[in-house]
């Protein structure tokens, strides 16, 4: 036999439940009510009608009564009904009662349930504590027993639903917080990509401003040009219109990205590095960075490719080189070089410290053949506490206005979509050396 409290049912009218035993119900059918009531409700399971009524009316007056003369009647009523608390006996016709436990657990685990047997054995008793039962009393129970049973199983539900409400609670605004972070998280990006449009573009359009320069400084006051001084303009107009391309590749890129795209054109078009170091070079020889210093760029014996985008690798080298080139206002001498290994690198020697650093050691795919590009100067090198933050974004020892902090974010962010890895040395006072490794392609 068995008793279930709901928290919030209507209230039954006092003739449906004294003048209709509970044994004439329909299966599935609860007692008919007829209005709203604040009482929780309690279900009764037993297959003798006794003991249902015995419960129902020690409980009237506190509890909404539903009684079930069977095990499947108890489960269509907890399908259909909030039931808070169950009263069940063990032993039923047709459905145990620990098969009713178990469903009704299935059906609400806040359901607490109290098992009644007139055959107790420890066996039965252990099985239904496993299953969930709150309680275990004998037949026949004393009142104050099986109200006090039905009192602490009552508590229990109504801890498991508060607890149930505020974990929700906790829930939706834990959702509310992260999709706010999210938002934000979006719009910290975006502003970023926006800030990294306008640093990448700056480079080139510094390159076309100066070729602009020469050019009408070629053309002067004459009304035609001929011979080298010709050649010498369409040259620059070639180059110039490269770096129009640039500027447009530069914002597609960035704009694919905003479009939830692969931002960083893996598998887009590969580019020669002998190509990308040849461009570097004419790029920088009228870069206002250049003057005064020495600028030296070597050739690989023959040509190899990287698994990069060639844009993305450009950019990764203009940045780089342009940063050793303004590394300080006294003439200094900038190398660009590039190597080619056959064999893995032994990327634990390379341990951070006050003159070195690795980006990228878990993200880098250290298989060859690899690429390693360095950019060597012999400014002043850079201090510990600088080295640990050259790659944040936005941190810059650029005076306010003359550098946003974007070079080196842009450069991690290029190298790591790359699979590629970033080694820096540097002592001070000797200058500084940075050397991007990247995959490389086989030779067909």
């Amino acid at each position: 036999m068995g008793v279930t409290l709901s928290s919030r049912m209507p209230s039954p009218s006092p003739s449906d439940i004294t003048s209709r035993p509970a044994g004439d119900l329909a299966p599935g059918v609860p007692v008919p009510l007829d209005g709203v009531s604040a009482k929780p409700v309690l279900l009764v399971v037993d297959d003798e009608e006794g003991p249902r009524q015995s419960v129902r009316i020690i409980f009237k007056d506190e509890y909404q009564v539903l009684l079930a003369n069977s095990g499947e009647q108890a489960v269509e009523i907890a399908r259909k009904s909030p039931v808070s608390v169950v009263v069940s006996d063990i032993l039923m016709t047709g459905m145990s009662g620990i098969d009713v436990l178990k469903q009704l657990k299935d059906i609400d685990p806040a359901i607490e349930v109290i098992m009644l047997t007139a055959y107790e054995t420890i066996e039965t008793a252990r099985q239904a504590l496993r299953h969930g039962a709150c309680d275990y009393l004998n037949k026949p129970f004393d009142v104050q027993t099986m109200r006090a049973a039905v009192a602490r199983a009552r508590q229990k539900h109504e801890m498991a639903r508060d607890f149930h409400k505020s974990n929700e609670t906790l829930r939706v605004l834990q959702q509310e917080i992260q999709d706010q972070r999210v938002k934000e998280e979006m719009m910290r990006t975006k502003g970023e990509i926006y800030a990294s449009v306008l640093h990448d573009i700056n480079s080139p359009l510094t390159v076309i401003s100066g070729f602009v320069d020469i050019i009408n400084r070629s053309l002067g006051d004459e009304s035609t040009v001929e011979g080298e001084k010709l050649e010498t303009i369409k040259g620059d107009l070639n180059k110039l219109t490269g770096q129009v391309g640039r500027c447009f590749e530069i914002s597609r890129r960035y704009l694919s990205f905003l479009r939830d795209r692969d931002q960083t054109g893996s598998g887009g078009e590969r580019v020669g590095l002998n190509q990308m170091l040849s461009d570097l070079k004419e790029l920088l020889i009228r870069h206002p960075s250049s003057r005064g210093n020495q600028l030296a760029v070597h050739l690989l014996p023959e040509e190899r490719v990287a698994a990069i985008n060639g844009t993305d690798l450009l950019q990764i080298l203009l940045n780089l080189t342009i940063n050793a080139l303004t590394c300080t206002d006294k003439p200094h001498r900038v190398e660009v070089s590039a190597q080619v290994f056959v064999e893995s690198f032994d990327v634990d020697q390379f341990v951070d410290g006050p003159e070195q650093r690795f980006v990228n050691r878990e993200g880098f795919l250290n298989t060859p053949p690899l690429l390693a590009i360095s950019i060597q100067d012999d400014g002043p090198g850079i201090p510990s506490d600088i080295l640990a933050k050259m790659f944040e974004t936005k941190f810059t020892t650029k005076a306010p206005g003359k550098g946003t902090g974007l070079g080196l974010s842009i450069v991690k962010r290029l190298v790591k979509a790359g699979q590629g890895g970033i080694h820096l040395q540097t002592a001070v006072g000797k200058g500084s050396t940075f050397t991007i490794c990247l995959p490389g392609e086989e030779v067909a």
